[in-house]
């Protein structure tokens, strides 16, 4: 296993700067019920832009850094500051879901059994190269499944649930929602 890990953040400053950057993080160790995942696909959804680029003016940004170390920034509006204030100056990781090879785990026998498997995983932070997560945080995905496949296994299903089960909460049906299109 390597000793260099790498995660994109979102930090905004006191001085109303949203930067995005690569940054040089430790290799993570997993803990009993942990594995650490080689981040090999990671979808882009539309959840992620909040923590990405908060309430940034996009039209603002600019690049700087190198090739290998990029920087975004951009202005934040003062009107959204106070709304900002619980993120100002914290690296945030940035990525809901993504998939990768299992490559280190810890001693129990949920997180053994991963070993060496493709799996996708939910919980933040997963714009990285590795990254540790509890075994429940994984759906082991079937062999031969690719983890560009397996990327998007969280958030777009669990957005549909979500939706389907407001529309029963309130009463709806199939048969109402298709009259009404």
């Amino acid at each position: 296993m390597t000793d260099k890990n790498i995660q994109l953040t979102s930090t905004i400053s006191e001085d109303n700067k949203l930067t995005l950057a690569l940054q040089e993080i430790d290799m993570p160790q997993p803990g009993t019920d942990e594995v650490v995942v080689r981040m090999e696909a990671m979808p882009l959804n539309p959840s992620d832009f909040g923590v990405m680029f908060s309430a940034a003016d996009m039209s603002t940004a600019a690049q700087s850094g190198t090739d290998e170390n990029p920087v975004i920034t951009a202005d934040v509006p003062a009107k959204f500051m106070p709304a900002l204030k619980t993120r100002v100056n914290k690296d945030t990781p940035v990525g809901n879901e993504g998939a990768g090879t299992v490559i280190a785990a810890g001693s129990s026998e949920a997180a053994q059994a991963l070993m060496g498997k493709t799996v996708a995983v939910i919980g933040g932070g997963t714009y990285r190269q590795y990254h540790c997560v509890n075994v429940q945080s994984c759906l082991e995905l079937k062999e031969g499944t690719t983890a560009k496949e397996g990327a998007s296994s969280f958030v777009n299903p669990l957005t549909a649930l979500a939706m389907v089960e407001t529309m029963r909460a309130e009463g709806h049906s199939y048969r109402t929602c298709r009259s009404s299109i």
